[in-house]
């Protein structure tokens, strides 16, 4: 795929730079470079050099924008897999490559049906938004899903923009980027007088382009304005928590050596007892915080106890554990919800697991290529939905990047949900912008629900937000920290919440007809 992409045959060489350029100025919308406004017209060099070429040769484009984007964003990749996984370098590589080529084929698609689909100008308005948001939505959920940086997560710090989150959810967003983003390509179409598919671009129709985003954008900064106003108000008509996260900041190296299981637990035991004068109602330790069977390891155990006894409060602790049935052994990544006695009062499995980190799929096919973490087993499934009752409310979990997935989200705010927690171990990561990214995205799980949103990071970045997407407050990388914060315990349910990915589906059914007209006309032609 890659010579057919660098072939002059299949694409001009000037059209390569531009495509390269969409795909960097991608990568820079999203932390840690961070500069979103790239991202509203990121997409415009890629589409200008679409606007003259047949399918083939625009999915080759396409996939050269996409494959650079998912290079340089998910770089991080390859130094997980090469410091953790222990994998020789140039297996790393390859890896992180397949994963790039993997997500580019989405930009591909994506490029191919542009020159396929949008044969007049306006039809770009009205099919360009709709399909990107189309084929995000697929990537959400094929081959597992991978919902890692939408271009809409890029927009995590516009407030006002985001409230729409909460009806339809990050796709929404995009879709108001990717049609400033065509937008912008029209208007240049139609200022530079340069054909699309050998069609002009009017003066009428750049500014009638321009008048429907300016209207929608509009649309979304009042709708958010008025929202944050009235959750704001909500919030504070509601019952709330003191909550307290720790941040160990225990070397990955070690935390799994049993060498040093009583150093990493007396670590967590020490800064929860000097919290203790917060008089917190939950104190969250992170993923595997305990590197040892909580309650099987009776001697650690007990030390726990004994802490959270002396701090008198509930804490929310991550640790392995298993279950035997049937003389077999399945094996968690879980989550203890521990009263002030020291009593486990409930506990949460993780549902969406890492593929070759946590399991590997296909395993009776591919018994080769083993885990890439050092774990014991390989872990199951929990209950999709389940939550922890933690007295009179229900905490929403979820474990390490299962917070990209909003279903996930969702389903446990349906559940009865009033505070979402996250409990990661972003260590894997270094000091690579994927703690950051990995951060960004729980903003939108806050504002889709209207729920308040703690993270708890063994390294960072562990922090507090708010309902309406403000980062309350962060924890820097690799740093031993203690933060306690109110949070409110919010029980109105939103349309998001309610009803799920409606827009996104809305999207698909659209392309679809659209694909199926496309296909009725050219049959009728042939």
């Amino acid at each position: 795929m890659y010579r057919h992409i660098l072939n002059t045959n299949n694409i001009n060489r000037p059209k390569i730079f531009p495509a390269v350029l969409s795909g960097l100025l991608l990568t820079c919308s999203f932390p840690n470079i961070g500069i979103s406004w790239f991202a509203w017209f990121a997409l415009v060099p890629l589409l200008i050099c679409l606007r003259d070429l047949p399918p083939k040769q625009s999915f080759y484009l396409g996939f050269l924008t996409g494959f650079i984007h998912y290079l340089t964003l998910a770089y991080w990749l390859a130094y997980t897999m090469k410091t953790y996984g222990h994998l020789p370098a140039y297996l790393c590589v390859l890896i992180l490559f397949a994963l790039s080529a993997y997500l580019a084929l989405y930009v591909a698609v994506f490029s191919a049906a542009v020159a396929r689909l949008c044969k007049k100008p306006l039809t770009c308005l009205f099919i360009i938004p709709f399909l990107w948001v189309c084929l995000e939505y697929i990537r959400s959920f094929l081959f597992t899903g991978f919902p890692w940086e939408f271009i809409g997560h890029s927009q995590f710090r516009s407030l006002n923009i985001i409230q729409i989150s909460d009806i339809l959810g990050v796709y929404g967003i995009s879709f108001l980027i990717v049609l400033s983003n065509t937008t912008i390509f029209l208007a240049f179409l139609c200022l530079a007088q340069k054909k699309r598919q050998g069609r002009k671009t009017s003066k009428s129709i750049a500014a009638a382009s321009i008048f429907i985003f300016v209207i929608i954008f509009c649309f979304y900064w009042f709708y958010g304005k008025r929202q944050i106003k009235s959750v704001d108000e909500l919030s504070g008509n509601s019952g709330s928590a003191h909550v307290t996260i720790v941040q160990g900041n225990i070397d990955q190296s070690k935390k799994w050596d049993p060498r040093f299981q009583a150093e990493t637990t007396i670590k967590y035991i020490n800064l929860s007892l000097s919290a203790k004068d917060h008089h917190s109602d939950l104190i969250v330790w992170p993923e595997t915080a305990t590197p040892f069977y909580l309650i099987y390891n009776t001697e650690l155990t007990q030390s726990v106890q004994k802490a959270i006894q002396d701090t008198g409060t509930y804490f929310l602790i991550g640790s392995p554990s298993f279950i035997q049935i049937n003389g077999n052994i399945e094996y968690y990544n879980s989550a203890y919800l521990i009263d002030p006695e020291g009593n486990v009062r409930d506990k949460y499995d993780k549902v969406h697991l890492v593929p070759f980190g946590e399991y590997v799929p296909f395993n009776k096919w591919l018994p080769f290529l083993g885990k890439i973490v050092a774990q014991v087993g390989d872990f199951r499934s929990g209950i999709k939905g389940d939550t922890i009752q933690w007295g009179s409310n229900r905490l929403g979990v979820q474990i390490c990047f299962e917070i990209i997935f909003p279903n996930l989200s969702r389903a446990m705010v349906k559940n009865g949900a009033a505070l979402l927690v996250s409990i990661t171990n972003d260590a894997w990561f270094g000091k690579t912008g994927a703690p950051y990214q990995h951060f960004s995205m729980s903003v939108f799980r806050a504002v889709e629900n209207r729920r308040a949103f703690v993270r708890s990071a063994n390294t960072g970045i562990s922090g507090f937000v708010d309902p309406v997407g403000r980062i309350i407050a962060k924890t820097d990388l690799f740093q031993e920290a203690v933060m306690t914060r109110f949070v409110p315990l919010i029980d109105k349910i939103t349309f998001y919440t309610r009803f799920g990915d409606i827009f996104a589906k809305l999207c698909l059914v659209i392309i679809l007809i659209n694909i199926l007209q496309t296909i009725r006309i050219y049959n009728k032609e042939v």
